[in-house]
């Protein structure tokens, strides 16, 4: 398993990730990369554990965050293949007491596609529990209790939402009749032969773990999700690859077709938009033209973890990159790779950069100035798992907006931009639970002007820190108080 196939093309980035791990400190890398259905490089760079100086290894297994998502998609779509689940029925048929609950909208339009999509409403959400506190994680039930709240309608948005995530490893569990963590083991990496993948690190395969280290270099302690269908796979890149490989329909032939070829491209169709030219399927994005080429993937981060997974149907490519530290070395070696590979790509590179410097120094800074839909005092509450807490705006014409929360000091919301009939911004304030206040916080805004009603989402956002803290999100309703006509 210690093999390592190399490729005399990309003797150039190894050296520039030696480089690079020295310079920026990050502990180790693994690529993997493959074309046509062979793997034509693999390699590990650095440290995977530094205390015990084990080396990275191209079969190290790595966590790889959010790359958890299109490997959880592929184990709906075996459920999806066996007629035990529907895409287009609400996701709430399938879940157990607690329910979504739809502040707008229908709750019956948040079908499990649009879960899969993040278009069903659900906010920004991350909570982290880590080995060494004495926080707990929640039954998925109390989690959906707490924050299983649509603040936008159903089909409305592209809003990317771990929570959603959760969700669908909890139906899978819940369908299936085995744990999320067995379903995917039996279901998706066996039949894969993924030896060296699964959901947390499984029996037998701590010694091969990548440990995931902070900024400041030290290893953090091992954290459990909320959202595991989200987050809490682990891979190596050889593996990792090998789920491309069949992604591209390569067919290995120790690999056995748990999805037949239309299931694959309809996880790769894009059925919500996230940008012009962007969208997202089941579980992966796509970019319709990123230098040149569509491509298919998924990038993850989080504490310790940066990682990339990036398919080039059209050329059979594969690039697999993982790192046990946050860094942004695993998009410039994956960006490098395909450079590589793909001359178009390498020049369509080149002149995708110098255009996004020419729009950045055409950038000018934007000053909030409120529109007359929102001058005046706006009322309303924050509803929260500990109750309602009342919520008062007061727009100015000079930009400013003064915010009071509850019985709290007034204050001035930060960095607010309204684009598109969107709020956003930020200000301090105390929500008043306990998930929240776990570490110290921003709270974040993200409210829709719809008519005389301002509503969407107040989150609760941990500041930087050596842990990676959670994001809470709360349904907020705003409306504008009728202005007094003065007397004469």
């Amino acid at each position: 398993m210690s093999k390592v196939i190399q490729d005399d093309r990309f003797n150039a980035i190894g050296a520039l990730i030696q480089s690079q791990l020295v310079e920026t400190g990050v502990p180790s890398l693994a690529v993997a990369v493959a074309r046509k259905g062979e793997i034509i490089w693999e390699e590990g760079f650095g440290w995977a554990n530094r205390e015990d100086h084990i080396p990275a290894t191209p079969h190290t297994l790595y966590s790889l965050a959010s790359i958890s998502k299109p490997i959880t998609a592929t184990g709906l779509m075996v459920l999806k293949e066996r007629g035990l689940i529907d895409l287009e029925r609400s996701i709430n048929d399938y879940l157990g007491e607690a329910k979504l609950k739809a502040w707008i909208g229908s709750a019956d339009d948040a079908t499990v596609r649009r879960v899969a999509n993040h278009s069903a409403g659900l906010p920004l959400h991350y909570q982290f529990f880590y080995e060494d506190e004495p926080y707990v994680r929640p039954s998925m039930d109390e989690t959906i209790k707490r924050y299983g709240n649509l603040v936008t309608p159903p089909g409305e948005k592209y809003q990317y939402s771990n929570l959603g995530y959760g969700l669908l490893d909890y139906v899978i569990s819940r369908l299936s009749g085995k744990s999320y963590t067995d379903f995917m083991r039996e279901e998706v990496f066996i039949p894969l032969n993924m030896t060296r993948a699964s959901v947390g690190i499984g029996p037998g395969l701590h010694k091969y773990q990548a440990v995931r280290y902070d900024s400041g270099g030290l290893p953090i302690p091992f954290y459990d999700f909320d959202h595991p269908g989200g987050s809490a796979v682990f891979s190596s890149a050889h593996d990792l690859v090998r789920f491309g490989i069949f992604h591209l329909k390569s067919h290995l032939p120790d690999q056995k077709a748990i999805l037949s070829d239309a299931s694959i491209d309809e996880m790769q169709a894009p059925t919500v938009e996230i940008s012009k030219g962007i969208g997202y399927g089941i579980g992966w994005r796509i970019i319709e033209n990123e230098n040149g080429y569509r491509t298919v993937g998924h990038d993850g981060g989080m504490g310790g973890v940066n990682t990339r997974l990036i398919l080039v149907p059209s050329e059979s490519i594969a690039v697999a990159v993982l790192a046990n530290a946050q860094t942004q070395l695993h998009t410039r070696i994956a960006t490098e790779t395909l450079s590589t590979l793909l001359p178009d790509y390498a020049k369509n590179k080149e002149r995708r950069q110098a255009q996004k410097e020419q729009e950045k120094n055409q950038e000018e800074e934007s000053i909030f100035r409120p529109t007359p839909a929102l001058l005046g005092t706006w009322v309303g509450s924050v509803h929260t798992y500990k109750g309602d807490i009342p919520l008062t705006f007061e727009f100015h014409e000079d930009g400013d907006i003064h915010a009071r929360l509850g019985d709290q000091l007034e204050i001035l919301v930060n960095d607010a931009r309204f684009e598109k009939g969107n709020l956003t911004g930020l200000m301090v304030g105390d929500i008043g639970t306990e998930d929240a206040n776990r570490r110290p916080y921003h709270l974040h805004l993200n409210l829709s002007l719809r008519k005389k009603t301002l509503n969407g989402a107040l989150t609760a956002i941990s500041l930087p820190g050596q842990r990676m803290g959670n994001a809470l999100s709360h349904w907020t309703e705003m409306k504008r108080e009728r202005r007094k006509r003065s007397r004469r």
